[in-house]
């Protein structure tokens, strides 16, 4: 697929290639974190620590939920300096506006996912394009178009350098594609995290009605386990340690098919008895899944 329909025209994945790619910084030191509070579609949110402050990643958790998951991981939301909203669906916003009434930090999105509910509207977004860049909370933050069906959305690839060395870090989620832009700006991160939404087949063969299974495998849905796998062999590279699977389906998906799927694109092993976790033999680069209901940090 070359390119995709948006509320604001077709975005062309080949012109990804004339943008200019900036020289890829050598991760010396884990200068940033990430901290997954929920990812899946019953609530979506992730905080990414950098040096002088820390990007909240959606909101799709009441206050309290997202307060008290940040609590268990021992992630002071005190340090939140920017708010990055990806797409506008429920899943990754109901919990914005009440989050906002005690937050007056910088809001990020594209004009479209401002736009895209009433309630979103009324907030203070700081607009930036789905293939744009900033500067927040000590890292350099590069966005990169996705095709979820939505009005603007986009992943994220964050970097930071200090004296102490540099650091890079990835997330996308909710994207049926990816193209090359996204490929671009993945490769090679320290920390990936990476939709891995479904196993095809139980999608084919599950509960689903036809018209939501071909959504959901479709251009504009979710990267499905296999997907994952063979972009993971073009993105992992020798500074990449984790990579987490993302936003993974409850009804046609399990963390173990997914690890296992993922840990054979890159040669990974079994680190536990669930295959849960899995580790390259050399012990580089580890392979886990986020869950919706179990918070998690790799550091």
């Amino acid at each position: 697929m070359n390119g995709w329909e948006t509320e604001f025209g077709t975005h062309d994945a080949a012109s990804d290639l004339d943008l200019p790619w900036p020289q890829e910084a050598t991760p010396l030191a884990p200068l940033m974190h990430l901290h997954v509070l929920a990812s899946g579609s019953r609530g979506n949110a992730a905080v990414v620590e950098g040096p002088q402050g820390s990007v909240l990643i959606d909101d799709g958790l009441s206050r309290r939920e997202l307060l008290r998951r940040a609590d268990e991981l021992g992630v002071n939301m005190d340090r939140i300096g920017c708010v990055v909203v990806t797409h506008e669906h429920s899943d990754h916003v109901s919990g914005l506006t009440v989050f906002c009434k005690r937050y007056s930090g910088r809001l990020v999105a594209t004009a479209g996912t401002a736009s895209g509910r009433k309630y979103l509207a009324t907030l203070p977004f700081e607009l930036v394009n789905s293939a744009d860049e900033f500067e927040t909370c000590g890292m350099r933050v590069r966005t990169f178009p996705t095709s979820h069906d939505v009005a603007d959305p986009f992943g994220l690839r964050f970097d930071c350098e200090t004296s102490a060395g540099a650091d890079s870090l990835g997330y996308c989620t909710d994207t049926g594609v990816l193209g090359n832009r996204a490929l671009e700006l993945l490769r090679g991160v320290r920390i990936l995290a990476l939709e891995s939404n479904h196993d095809e087949r139980m999608l084919a063969t599950g509960p689903y009605p036809a018209i939501l299974k071909e959504r959901v495998a479709g251009d504009h849905g979710h990267l499905s386990n296999d997907q994952a796998a063979a972009a993971l062999r073009e993105l992992a590279g020798p500074t990449t340690e984790t990579v987490v699977a993302m936003h993974l389906s409850q009804e046609n998906n399990r963390p173990s098919i997914a690890v296992r799927t993922l840990a054979a694109a890159v040669g990974a092993e079994a680190a536990n008895t669930t295959f849960t976790e899995a580790r390259t033999p050399d012990g580089a680069l580890t392979i886990c899944a986020a869950g919706q209901d179990k918070p998690m940090t790799i550091w």
